[in-house]
């Protein structure tokens, strides 16, 4: 019988997010990386959904992952997310996602428009963006695969498919995947 031994890493922030650090020291107890490091990663999810939203919240809390699960509404909220702008202006209070789960189907700026900025945006587009949406149209995988999206998963219709969707994703994108030091 074949075994295969797989190790499991675990990354700091500053592996993981992809725009500078805001000022203050860079090493040692009260730097960026050291705070969110102990704190685990944070996922942040682009969905206008109400009840997908509440079941990914729930499917998250049952995983019992360090990494926490965060929300914004649509693309334009996930840009001031993301350029720490408005009300997520103060990083302690909105700290960069290692992993965004982007929806396709939202107001203001739509999913196509969120990616093709954030995958334009020299800081950004290192930060894995998986595309969550119901959608199954072999146009719209085409599309955000060409924008730059890691990866295009459909949403489970159910609370334990979204267990096992996002333990999954979980398990891949913040735990065996090596992410380049940024």
């Amino acid at each position: 019988m074949l075994t295969i031994q797989t190790s499991i890493e675990y990354f700091t922030m500053s592996q993981l997010y992809p725009t500078q650090p805001p000022a203050g020291p860079t090493s040692g107890p009260g730097s960026f990386t050291t705070r969110f490091r102990s704190k685990g990663i944070t996922v942040l999810m682009a969905d206008d959904d109400d009840d997908d939203c509440m079941l990914a919240k729930e499917a998250w809390k049952e995983l019992n992952t360090p990494n926490h699960l965060r929300f914004v509404r649509d693309g334009e909220e996930l840009m001031e997310y993301l350029q720490h702008r408005g009300a997520y202006s103060d990083p302690k209070e909105s700290p960069p996602p290692g992993l965004i789960l982007l929806d396709l189907n939202m107001p203001k700026k739509n999913g196509y428009e969120a990616l093709r900025e954030i995958k334009t945006d020299p800081y950004l587009r290192k930060i894995p963006v998986i595309v969550f949406t119901t959608s199954t149209n072999e146009e719209d995988i085409s599309q955000v695969y060409d924008l730059g999206a890691n990866s295009f998963v459909g949403k489970p219709s159910n609370y334990d498919g979204y267990v096992t969707l996002l333990g999954t994703l979980n398990t891949f994108w913040l735990q065996l995947v090596k992410l380049p030091h940024l």
